[in-house]
């Protein structure tokens, strides 16, 4: 990395430039919440994953941190530039059509599938439409289908979906600080992110150990808010690897103590910000194709169903299966599903330019 790399300007100044990386990392991100998943699918636990022992967190939890920082950035960029009725369209429009598809195909198509029930009795039972309704209004994760993986570890057929509902939640709190007006001040952000961490360093001293519900309520609105802090501040923000560095140095450092998670976290939100803006952006292509979501969301249904039909399989021969399926179907949701979504709102759109993004007040 030559000298001028070091220091490239802020994150406005990149913002500036056609083209970022944005749509490659969110891929890089879901394949390695597959990679996470392909162990611990069929042993019911990630404490052999070597990222767990290493950091505390596995990979899959490090790729949904990347997520939250990048939609804590993308979709404040997006209130600022939209305001708040098409900010909230284009949510509706990205989430909701590939979560209520993928919740049907995992219900009436892979679940009589692999049921030991018969499909009129699977048809009939209740607890089918428990697990719709337990899906597409709580994103409960956790919810079975009847007869289906019964001797798998984790009967869950969607069991990433649980990340959807503190990304709605972070959704709400984009729209209710943007029509507070909050988003003009340069200050807000930033301290409602300080003050998240705090919080978290505050619970992790008085619960020590933390439970990981507490920890999972901060954490990713933790993260969330510092993406969101980063696209507030991008005037005085310099994208520099050095920050990066600082923040691998001060984790490895800190391991085991109060701070560590905090700086773990805030240090993850700017190195995907970083990443996506900065060595990506040079590097990768714009992919035709945003088969993120779709491989978020079917990659553990078919992990869950390659383990059932195997459970002999190992590791690495049931994440290369996985990934061999899960592509082709997320480009069937991108193709059939959320591209025809995103449309939607395009013309639901049409005639209502982004506005140019709204000075910081101090």
């Amino acid at each position: 990395m030559g000298g001028r790399d070091i220091f490239a300007g802020t994150i406005a100044r990149r913002l500036e430039r056609p083209h970022n990386a944005f749509a490659v990392l969110r891929l890089a991100l879901a394949v390695a919440v597959v990679v996470s998943h392909a162990g611990s699918v069929g042993t019911g636990s990630v404490v052999d994953e070597p990222l767990a022992a290493w950091t505390g967190f596995t990979l899959g939890e490090h790729a949904v941190n990347g997520f939250f920082a990048v939609s804590g950035f993308l979709v404040t960029m997006s209130f600022d530039r939209r305001g708040p009725r098409d900010y909230a369209l284009a949510r509706v429009l990205r989430i909701v059509p590939g979560l209520v598809a993928a919740t049907l195909a995992v219900a009436l198509v892979l679940g009589p599938a692999m049921s030991r029930l018969p499909p009129t009795e699977y048809l009939r039972d209740p607890g089918l439409w428990r697990f719709v309704e337990g899906t597409l209004t709580a994103f409960k994760s956790n919810a079975a289908l009847p007869g289906v993986f019964l001797d798998n570890p984790y009967r869950s057929p969607l069991g990433t979906v649980w990340t959807l509902k503190y990304e709605v939640l972070c959704y709400l709190g984009v729209l209710v600080v943007g029509l507070a007006g909050f988003l003009r001040r340069r200050w807000a952000l930033p301290a409602l992110a300080v003050a998240l961490a705090i919080a978290l360093v505050a619970a992790e001293a008085r619960l020590a150990p933390l439970p990981k519900h507490w920890e999972t309520n901060l954490r990713l609105p933790l993260i969330f808010c510092t993406g969101a802090a980063l696209y507030a501040a991008r005037d005085r923000v310099p994208l520099s690897v050095l920050p990066v560095m600082a923040a691998l140095l001060a984790g490895y450092c800190l391991q085991g103590g109060v701070l560590y998670r905090a700086v773990l976290f805030t240090g993850e939100a700017y190195g995907a910000i970083w990443l996506a803006l900065g060595p990506l952006a040079r590097l990768a292509p714009e992919p035709k194709a945003d088969l993120s979501y779709g491989i978020y969301l079917y990659g553990w249904p078919i992990q869950q169903s390659l383990y059932a039909l195997a459970p002999g399989l190992p590791p690495v021969a049931l994440l290369a299966a996985s990934l061999v399926l899960v592509v082709p179907v997320a480009a069937l949701s991108w193709y059939a599903v959320e591209q025809p979504g995103l449309r939607l709102k395009a013309r639901a759109l049409r005639g209502r330019a982004p506005r140019a993004a709204q000075p910081m007040g101090p």
